[in-house]
């Protein structure tokens, strides 16, 4: 499995904001299955980040293309990762009592 870097750019309207709860769904399932890692979503800039694991970039877009809200996505960038490093992947800190 590989690591991919989604970045991309939307507009808010009336009919975005009702696609949101299905949105929603579909996202959290992908996370329920391991395949998005990470999901952050800027309103002050209208950008978005998903971290996933995927096969290639075609099965990437695949799951990106399930959302409701895929056609409000534009400036889509689906980057290969080299290196991803973050606190999730280091041990826990030791704390003594």
């Amino acid at each position: 499995m590989n690591k991919y870097q989604l970045t991309f750019s939307f507009n808010v309207d009336e009919e975005f904001m009702k696609l949101v709860p299905r949105h929603r769904m579909i996202i959290n399932e992908l996370i329920m299955r391991g395949i998005i890692e990470s999901y952050a979503i800027s309103v002050e800039s209208s950008k978005g980040w998903i971290l996933v694991n995927a096969k290639n970039k075609g099965e990437v877009r695949g799951y990106l293309e399930q959302s409701p809200l895929f056609s409000y996505f534009s400036d889509l960038e689906i980057d290969q990762l080299m290196v991803y490093d973050s606190q999730m992947y280091r041990f826990p800190k030791m704390v003594l009592n």
